[in-house]
């Protein structure tokens, strides 16, 4: 019996499994060095091979094949394709801006972002741009926000949600006591968003009711490490996922917890004269015990450092990089889970990622040897975003998401910056084909 032309294409792409996966594009990089992503030592003399989107193996025995396209690697080092745990890229939303912060991200090696909540309508574009290959960027891993009604006069929730009323538009909810959170919950995951980020200006209950009603319902929160009046103990305690922002840890040693978020007074950093404070060990126990990841943002603290600097007539910022730096390294040492995250995207025109200088701060402030800096770009950012089953670290059956130097930044972090080229589910991006100064002005906001 003939089968219709149009069955046997249908066949072939759905129904042939096994076909459709001996037709994909096989590469084999030789000889390279590999940095995995978990912190082992790098492993020289090591053949990699993708097939597609995916890792098909590694290690010291090449792979033979005649379908097989083989590429000489001698020299170089490759890691995981890197993860920024916290980026923003539509507050507001200015398409340009976007796409030429994500193409400067990943022709810099950064394969994966959370945006820690925006206005969704625009990301989740950029996300589906970006995944069908219509522009270069990351995949993009993205927070519905959800707050108390009194953060909602913040200028940056009008900016999010034109055409809507703030507060009151799915990506980012104003929660009071009358909520339906069930219908609230629902409403984000309509969004397709990844997560449910918890920002501001909720009581401990509130945070509560909402990470115990997002779990029910199959997503992962996102929290604030302090969310006013909620003190650090009391968002751990409600069961969230991932906390951002190393120095609101801090507050918990304050004599009062700040009441709003636009009303809290810098971290009293007299709290922390000795080097290892008893009130945030007993915060990072309980994040070690279960296993919820810390989004230092170590550059933010950098850049209010700097701002005060430039002008020192205006009040300084909440808390020093020096204070970030230490309760960071108190994280690692406690044995917390710390991710490299952004929280802004930087000079426009550095022409490396933002994420680049997190990773340095990690080392040359807080103390992590470049290793486990790397790690915080990979492994374990991944585990923040949920999706270390598939990527972070280099191993059969995880995507062909990786990065390839020139230099080893294993003894050196700022090898970084000696990309050769990137490969995102098994596509290559030569650095080559990368020119900045055609996106410089794109990158800068209106």
């Amino acid at each position: 019996m003939r089968i219709p032309a149009t069955l046997a294409l249908l066949l072939a792409l759905f129904g042939g499994t096994s076909q459709a996966q001996s037709a994909d594009p096989a590469t084999l990089y030789r000889n390279v060095t590999i940095i995995d992503g978990t912190g082992a030592a790098p492993k020289p003399g090591m053949n990699l091979l993708i097939r597609g989107e995916r890792i098909v193996s590694l290690g010291a025995d090449a792979p033979t094949g005649g379908d097989i396209k083989v590429v000489d690697a001698s020299g170089l080092y490759v890691l995981p394709g890197l993860i920024n745990t916290h980026e923003h890229l539509a507050t507001p939303p200015n398409r340009a801006y976007a796409e030429a912060q994500m193409k400067r991200d990943l022709y810099g090696g950064v394969t994966s972002v959370r945006d820690m909540a925006d206005d969704l309508r625009q990301v989740g574009d950029l996300a589906r741009a970006a995944r069908a290959r219509e522009i270069p960027g990351p995949d993009l891993y993205y927070a519905a926000l959800m707050a108390g009604p009194d953060f909602f006069g913040d200028p940056r929730t009008q900016a999010v949600s034109v055409g809507g009323v703030p507060g009151h538009v799915p990506w980012m909810q104003s929660i009071g006591p009358d909520t339906d959170l069930v219908q609230a919950v629902a409403m984000a995951r309509g969004t397709w968003a990844s997560a449910i980020k918890i920002y501001a200006d909720l009581p401990a209950e509130r945070v509560a009711a909402i990470t115990a009603e997002a779990h029910r319902q199959g997503i992962p929160v996102w929290a604030h490490a302090a969310v006013f009046p909620a003190s650090p103990a009391q968002v751990l305690a409600a069961g969230v996922d991932a906390v951002s922002h190393v120095c609101m840890l801090a507050y918990q040693a304050s004599d009062a917890m700040p009441g709003a978020y636009h009303a809290r007074a810098p971290v009293d950093a007299s709290k922390f004269a000795a080097s290892d404070s008893p009130v945030t060990a007993a915060l990072f126990r309980t994040m070690r015990a279960r296993g919820v990841p810390l989004d230092a943002t170590l550059l933010v603290y950098d850049e209010l450092d700097r701002a005060h600097a430039a002008h020192p007539e205006r009040p300084a910022g909440y808390c020093s990089l020096d204070l970030a730096a230490r309760l960071t390294a108190q994280a690692r040492r406690e044995g917390v889970i710390v991710t490299a995250g952004t929280d802004t995207l930087g000079d426009p025109a550095d022409p490396w990622p933002a994420l680049y200088r997190e990773m340095a701060l990690l080392v040359d402030r807080a103390g992590f040897t470049p290793l486990q800096a790397i790690r915080a770009a990979t492994g374990d950012a991944a585990l923040a975003i949920r999706h270390d089953p598939d990527f972070g670290t280099l191993a059969p059956g995880k995507l062909a998401n990786l990065v390839f130097l020139a230099k080893d930044p294993s003894t050196d972090i700022g090898a970084m910056r000696t990309v050769a080229f990137t490969v995102k589910r098994g596509l290559t991006y030569p650095r080559a084909d990368y020119h900045p100064d055609a996106d410089r002005a794109a990158r800068k906001e209106d």
